[in-house]
């Protein structure tokens, strides 16, 4: 069993699913580790049914209803904050799949870190994962991805934890641990399970997930460029060149860009080599829906819960001046852990791409 360590799952569900004693053995698992505690915010009937078919191993905790305008899954990680002590929390969302040899890495992380970002991996990979691959793919080339869980000190947060009025809740937890001088591992080589999303849930949070991008304001002008710069290549060709050459060279650059993140940390092994041939579908995709978040954007932000949530994350300055003399983490790494040129310790989180599909309020079965 780690010392000072515990799971965070927060949970949210409005009814009994089948995937509850599946989720319960992995949690027993997970407890021959460190000790599992769920956030558990689903109605009082439900949460009684989790705790029973989940037995005394898993510690389900009760979840206050969140305040309009805040988001689930952070008023979960908070509750669960408040119910535990140790220093070292991994949090994950519920179709996560850790073992005990990523469990033990990532908390043996934390010794050199305040904060700690895996690479999540899909198992089993339908279509719908291997589209979403595609995106983990870019993101890893041009930084690193944001995955379903997280491992963190409690003392970077401090006592407040983090805002919960914001979309990207893991992007805010790692720039409030940045704000507050701490340090952000990206181990792009600690590779974690990851249940896929059902095609309609993979459906619905399109949009959603282009949303994030106005927690990076020169990600999102990239991706709003693209639609019409393609929109002017169709109708107005260069002379002498087909229409198609514009599309067909941005297809060609998302795929040799992903390839490069298949090709970091050891991804080879991991990632099927078709995983980037999927990057020019995601590119399409992202290139409407940033259009559609941003219709979202003049609307007051994404519906939520019967109201709707303006802000993505806020920024590393603002939260910076928020947290203007509070002290600093206690544990002040020295230098990174398992350092290779693939690893980027000092990473400033709001300088990576993207955020994971379901890290967003609907989808946290939390």
């Amino acid at each position: 069993m780690l010392p000072d360590a515990v799971y965070l799952l927060p949970l949210r569900r409005t009814a009994l699913e089948t995937d509850v004693a599946e989720l319960g053995a992995y949690l027993a698992q997970v407890a021959d580790v460190l000790p599992v505690v769920v956030a558990d915010g689903s109605p009082p009937s439900v949460r009684a049914a989790h705790a029973a078919v989940w037995g005394p191993r898993v510690r389900v905790v009760p979840v206050p209803a969140p305040l309009p305008g805040a988001n689930g899954k952070v008023v979960g990680v908070l509750a669960g904050l408040a119910a535990t002590t140790a220093e070292h929390v991994v949090v994950a969302d519920d179709d996560v799949r850790h073992d005990g040899e990523t469990l033990r890495r990532a908390v043996a992380l934390l010794a050199c870190a305040d904060a700690v970002v895996p690479q999540n991996v899909y198992d089993p990979l339908p279509w719908q994962a291997r589209w979403d691959t595609s995106r983990s793919l870019l993101n890893r080339a041009l930084g690193s991805d944001y995955p379903g869980t997280l491992a963190f000190r409690r003392s970077a947060l401090g006592p407040g934890g983090y805002d919960p009025r914001v979309l990207f809740e893991n992007l805010e937890l790692l720039r409030t641990v940045t704000a507050r001088g701490g340090r952000v591992h990206h181990a792009l080589d600690l590779y974690v399970t990851r249940r896929p999303p059902t095609v309609r849930k993979a459906a619905e949070q399109r949009v959603r997930q282009a949303y994030d991008s106005f927690a990076q304001p020169g990600r999102l002008a990239v991706e709003l460029s693209i639609l019409p710069v393609l929109a002017a290549a169709l109708a107005r060709p260069a002379p002498g060149r087909p229409r198609t050459t514009v599309p067909a060279l941005l297809a060609l650059t998302a795929v040799v860009l992903a390839e490069a993140g298949r090709r970091r940390a050891g991804g080879r092994s991991r990632f099927p080599a078709t995983a980037a041939l999927w990057a020019p579908l995601w590119v399409a995709e992202r290139a409407v829906c940033s259009w559609l978040a941003l219709g979202w954007r003049l609307r007051g932000g994404v519906p939520y819960a019967g109201t709707r949530l303006r802000t993505a994350a806020h920024s590393v300055h603002h939260l910076r001046r928020l947290h203007r003399g509070a002290p600093a983490p206690r544990h002040r790494p020295d230098r990174s852990p398992d350092h290779e040129p693939d690893h980027q310790p000092d990473d400033r989180p709001g300088d990576h791409p993207d955020g994971h599909p379901d890290s967003h309020p609907d989808q946290e079965a939390a």
